[in-house]
């Protein structure tokens, strides 16, 4: 699933009309629209954090659909994915 449509999807879910969400967010409309079909990519972290909130979605979860890693783990990136190969290599090697 794409970042844009999980958010779609989640508002559509809640009622949330877009104008509204958008306001909530603090971004424009048009820009909303535009992300939720895929037209432009996902906002700056603020933003992402807001979306999460207001959606009642796992904030690591959303970051990770936008593809990007949460504000508190960025200075960890080499330690996360070293973890995370040593995770694969075992589950490969156990098949």
């Amino acid at each position: 699933m794409s970042f844009g449509k999980l958010i779609r999807d989640r508002r559509l879910e809640l009622g949330i009309g877009l104008n509204d969400m958008a306001g909530r967010a603090k971004i424009s409309p048009a820009f909303l629209s535009r992300m939720e079909r895929g037209l432009e990519p996902p906002p700056r972290d603020e933003v992402i954090e807001r979306f999460a909130a207001i959606l009642g979605l796992i904030l690591d979860d959303v970051f990770v659909e936008a593809k990007r890693f949460p504000p508190d783990m960025q200075n960890d990136v080499a330690r996360v994915v070293s973890v995370y190969r040593k995770h694969r290599s075992r589950s490969d090697k156990s098949e």
